[in-house]
């Protein structure tokens, strides 16, 4: 019953990371994609999640060669990046199934303001001008603003973000999990012996 063997633990930690890696290209393939077709041209939003992927990869690629060559070291510190990596995830992803409107609002206020890039692709993509108010003596690149009709981009954000927020911290908290389960899979089998291997030899 259950995974109890050595094969069975390996080959669910090889299978955990394969899925590891595939997320990381995935999220640089999608970053990397809304680049090339101009969807972002802010280079800090793309950077940073090009970085995250890189990272996940990194650490998906230790954690895969520390399973399949049963390599302790690796697995220590697949483990510990792994647990770090799961306390931050599951802490923003309860943040952000628990934000209130008023916080939704401050935080996106926030993020206006720190990118004109940002900004310009916002209005852009939701045919909208100014965060909490439209300025008509500055330049906006939404269609609407030639007729002068256009909504402000916090009353259009804010129909969406609750969804946004609410997905992403589901999507955040399963994979949470996964990564504990990562991290159990882990120290279990760092303490299995390998039936294979010498039965005189150190573990």
């Amino acid at each position: 019953m259950g995974c109890a063997g050595f094969t069975c633990s390996k080959n669910s930690l090889c299978a955990l990371n394969i899925l590891y890696v595939m997320v990381s290209m995935l999220m640089i393939g999608i970053a990397a994609w809304g680049k090339w077709f101009g969807l972002v041209s802010s280079f800090q939003v793309v950077g940073g999640i090009i970085g995250i992927g890189v990272f996940l990869f990194l650490v998906a690629l230790a954690g895969l060669i520390g399973a399949i060559k049963h390599h302790q070291v690796l697995l220590f510190f697949y483990m510990i990046i792994l647990f770090l990596v799961f306390v931050v995830q599951f802490s923003v992803s309860s943040a952000c199934l628990a934000i209130n409107k008023e916080q939704q609002n401050e935080l996106l206020e926030v993020g206006w303001n720190n990118s004109r890039t940002t900004q310009k692709d916002v209005e852009k993509s939701l045919n909208c001008c100014g965060f909490s108010h439209v300025e008509v003596n500055v330049t906006c690149p939404a269609a609407c603003f030639t007729h002068s009709t256009c909504d402000t981009c916090a009353a259009k954000i804010l129909e969406h973000v609750g969804e946004v927020l609410r997905i992403v911290g589901g999507i955040g908290l399963f994979f949470s999990f996964t990564e504990i389960l990562g991290v159990w899979l882990t120290y279990r089998y760092r303490n299995q012996k390998d039936p294979r291997a010498n039965p005189s030899a150190f573990l």
